[in-house]
């Protein structure tokens, strides 16, 4: 009998405020990581969803470096172990998703006979004057986050229809190929269904209100996603802490 067959929504949103709050200095120097990482799109779209979808995976590995650090068994593992293992993976996860937008954003553009803006998302230079100079900071954050909200609603829906919330780190911590990680954690789906569509729902719509009334925070939701990630996964497939 699965122990874990009527966790809650609730449940592992509290675990996961928790955990952020046991090393708040880890996840706040990460988060303005994340922060400076976002404006690379105001440079290239495909280098800035390549790098907001890398950033979003590799918060799962600082997860586990975070949690090894308060584990009962000493861990001589660093921050720096933790960006190396999960680095690979989130660089592959990166390019999926940024080859599949490229595909969807060129077809598009080939119907409505623009042609020239499929090379405007590689290289498309929008640090201007009349970009940086706007009336409010809420807009600015607006303009540099709007498309980081979109990529994260966007990997959210590709993870959970092609593979399955618990894929990337079934693939980073216990190596399984993607078609065992997609069995492994569709099976445990069945059984958390409720609390798991309820995650991606609250996700998603935190990530709907960062595009306009909260955009300064889209950063925050970044990290929020990779720490949920990895302690849904921990809860569901590794043996809880003793207490």
């Amino acid at each position: 009998m699965n122990i874990y067959t009527k966790v809650k929504f609730s449940d592992w949103l509290r675990k996961t405020l928790l955990f952020i709050r046991r090393d708040p200095m880890v996840w706040i120097g990460y988060t303005l990581f994340v922060a400076v990482v976002l404006v690379i799109s105001r440079i290239s779209f495909a280098v800035g969803i390549f790098a907001a979808v890398a950033s979003l995976f590799v918060g799962v590995g600082v997860a586990k470096y975070a949690d090894l650090k308060y584990a009962e068994t000493e861990s001589s593992v660093g921050l720096m172990w933790a960006i190396k293992k999960s680095l690979p993976l989130a660089i592959i996860m990166g390019g999926i998703v940024t080859a599949c937008w490229f595909i969807f954003s060129a077809l598009a553009n080939i119907l409505n006979g623009q042609f020239a803006e499929i090379a405007n998302f590689f290289f498309d230079w929008q640090f201007t004057d009349k970009n940086l100079h706007r009336a409010e900071a809420r807009e600015l954050a607006i303009w540099l986050y709007g498309y980081a909200n979109i990529t994260l609603i966007f990997v959210l829906l590709m993870v959970t229809t092609f593979a399955s919330w618990y894929s990337y780190p079934l693939m980073l911590f216990k190596d399984y190929s993607w078609s065992q990680a997609k069995d492994a954690g569709n099976e445990q789906i069945t059984n958390h269904k409720e609390a798991l569509y309820k995650t991606l729902a609250f996700l998603i719509f935190e990530a709907i209100l960062c595009t306009e009334i909260t955009p300064f925070l889209t950063p925050v939701l970044y990290v929020l996603t990779s720490v949920f990630m990895f302690v849904t996964y921990k809860s569901i497939f590794e043996k809880p802490e003793a207490s």
